[in-house]
């Protein structure tokens, strides 16, 4: 939207703002593919120095760089690869203790002439610290001096004034978080290690497993083929599960019997003693694996419209129990 002047005018309806904001979210995804197809060796260089990283992965940047460079010491830092930012003045007045030899170093910087960045590099160098520039030049005097150079320019910002940084900010960060899940799959970091990382929060609990939610042991109700129906009701009165498993003489899981489907005994039969188990239970059960991870337990509860799995080894034998209370208290959705 440019006036008669060639000046920006001021969006006024809604029509205008949303063209802004369209404008500048395709500026930056064209950057962001640009990027991605110019991917190379420089690139898979970067993610073996880092995953062959013996200390901690250094991270400096000044600014909105230096905020992207928090976030991707933040990302490494949750996957289990150790990260700090170091903050390129503190570190020049005394945060260099910090620093070991079996250290690696990224610096960010789209202009790649940051001056604090020059001088952390000068001293990191002298130190015997391998550093990788992420920068938008590859003639910047950052990326001359460095062992690893990433460039991701030059680029359009997408301000008005085609100063504010935004453009470039949004392509640094994408390629930090290409950077942190390469080396992350080079490492072989897995769900398993995820979960021991995040206990607390939203990844921890989609990571949870079954066997950490589930009910074991004699919480579980069973009870065994032939088994009277009165009988096996009082085992679901005083499990409290709404069901019963029913499993033969291995300890295998067969069929399960619900309080949906005592009321069905009682439409069709309008009894319950003298029948047995056997005749009234569902058999094949759904169930799922004590490994099998707890959201996809909750998942499938709710695409099946039940409230509970028979959980099971290989072998098909009962392990235990897992009830949509349970998963709903730990607020998995």
């Amino acid at each position: 939207m440019k006036t008669s002047r060639g000046l920006e005018s001021i969006p006024s309806t809604d029509a205008e703002i949303v063209a802004v904001g369209r404008r500048v979210l395709r500026m930056e995804g064209r950057a962001v593919s640009r990027l991605a197809r110019s991917l190379g060796s420089e690139f898979a260089e970067a993610v073996r120095r880092l995953a062959a990283c013996r200390g901690r992965v250094l991270v400096s940047g000044v600014g909105k760089s230096g905020v992207v460079g928090k976030k991707l010491a933040g990302t490494l830092t949750s996957v289990g690869i150790p990260a700090l930012f170091l903050h390129p003045i503190e570190a020049l007045h005394g945060d260099l203790g910090l620093v070991t030899s079996d250290d690696i170093a990224i610096f960010l910087s789209y202009s790649g002439e940051t001056p604090e960045l020059l001088r952390l590099l000068e001293w990191l160098r002298r130190l015997g610290i391998p550093s990788i520039a992420i920068t938008g030049f590859p003639d910047a005097p950052l990326a001359r001096y460095s062992q690893v150079v990433l460039t991701v320019g030059p680029l359009q910002e997408a301000s008005p004034d085609g100063i504010l940084p935004t453009t470039s900010t949004t392509v640094m960060l994408s390629l930090c978080d290409a950077l942190a899940i390469a080396v992350m799959r080079c490492k072989g970091i897995t769900e398993a290690v995820l979960a021991r990382l995040h206990p607390a929060g939203s990844i921890g609990r989609k990571l949870l497993r079954v066997a950490q939610v589930m009910h074991t042991g004699d919480d579980v109700p069973r009870v065994l083929l032939g088994t009277p129906l009165v009988q096996a009701v009082r085992e679901m009165t005083q499990k409290g599960f709404g069901c019963t498993v029913v499993v033969d003489g291995t300890d295998r899981a067969v069929g399960i019997y619900t309080d949906g489907d005592l009321r069905r005994t009682l439409e069709r039969h309008g009894r319950i003693e003298g029948l047995t188990i056997d005749a009234v239970m569902t058999p094949g059960p759904k169930t799922v694996r004590p490994e099998d991870l707890a959201v996809d337990a909750l998942r499938l509860m709710e695409r099946f419209r039940i409230t509970a799995l028979v959980v099971v080894d290989e072998a098909g034998h009962l392990e235990g129990l897992v009830h949509i209370h349970d998963l709903w208290r730990l607020q998995m959705f």
